[in-house]
């Protein structure tokens, strides 16, 4: 087991640099952090604009400026901040508020995708598989931003019916109690199980409906083991070993879905500090932002390898 993560790693270490180069190019490209000082009037003078350009991290080649900006990552220094913002303290307080809620996503859709996309794998064709299937589809037509404004309305209009405040449709509860901050979270929560639970299920219930065709689990049904101890026993942890990839897979996709939650609901989080860096061609906010969800999106296939490798004795060989 130690060997198969060391190769997985001596693989992941060059993914994330080459990501990293490719994201600093993009970045570097998409807008120049200086404008709002060469757009002044009357503009800057020349030595002016040298100082500002080594300030922030714009002099030189572009490989140059990698080198520059990539061995001060390593020393947690990720260069200036166009709005005066302390870069690495900033993504260290957002980056809680937005783990919250997707953790808290990603374990709700997984409870549901496995119960749903189990029993319509197991009852394939039959009316309750036919009721999940089009409620699946349904959700995973389902716009995130839509949804997310719905809720939110309907949050407002379920407190007014009732006459107590049951949901909080505005911030992310931060340093309230579990009671109040449960409020905070269920209707954002909602909004990117909704999305991404869809998907997991048909990925599920294919898989479910493959491991059901195999020989070992006719084998199974053949020494008299009841229907609920085979699925259990033998086509759940089958059926769950590629779900592992597709889940971790799949975290870009709450990543992007967390930005637009964040954004309707506003929370104080990580796509609340991406939209500022945008909109401020905050070039090094953006990388140091892109460079933390790029590094959690390896790390989680890294997981995923390691998970393969429990659940499968065959991956470890």
């Amino acid at each position: 087991m130690g060997a198969m993560i060391l190769r997985r790693l001596f693989v992941a270490i060059p993914v994330l640099v080459i990501s990293s180069f490719v994201m600093f190019v993009m970045v570097s490209l998409s807008g120049n952090p200086l404008a709002r000082f060469l757009n002044s009037n009357p503009p800057p003078d020349a030595e002016t604009i040298r100082l500002l350009e080594l300030e922030y991290g714009v002099h030189g080649s572009l490989l140059e400026r990698y080198w520059a900006w990539i061995t001060g990552v390593f020393r947690l220094d990720f260069g200036r901040s166009t709005q005066g913002l302390q870069i690495g303290q900033s993504i260290w307080n957002s980056f809680g508020t937005t783990l919250v809620l997707i953790v808290g996503a990603i374990l709700v859709a997984a409870v549901f995708a496995v119960v749903i996309g189990v029993v319509s794998g197991v009852r394939q064709l039959s009316a309750v598989d036919t009721t999940l299937s089009a409620l699946v589809l349904v959700a995973l037509a389902t716009p995130t931003f839509w949804l997310a404004i719905l809720l939110k309305n309907g949050g407002v209009s379920v407190n007014a019916g009732l006459g107590v405040r049951l949901f909080y449709t505005v911030g992310d509860g931060a340093g309230q109690g579990f009671p109040v901050r449960l409020g905070f979270l269920i209707l954002p929560v909602l909004v990117l199980v909704v999305n991404i639970f869809a998907a997991w299920c048909r990925y599920i219930r294919a898989s479910v409906i493959d491991v059901m065709s195999m020989d070992f689990v006719d084998l199974a049904r053949a020494k008299g083991l009841s229907e609920w101890r085979v699925v259990r026993k033998h086509v759940l942890r089958n059926a769950l070993i590629p779900f592992v990839t597709v889940a971790a897979l799949d975290f870009g996709s709450l990543v992007g879905g967390a930005v637009v939650t964040e954004t309707v609901f506003q929370w104080r989080g990580m796509g609340d500090l991406l939209l500022n860096g945008i909109q401020n061609t905050d070039t090094n906010l953006v990388m140091a932002w892109m460079l933390i969800f790029a590094t959690a999106t390896i790390a989680l296939n890294l997981l995923a390898d390691v998970l393969y490798g429990l659940l499968d004795p065959r991956v470890r060989r």
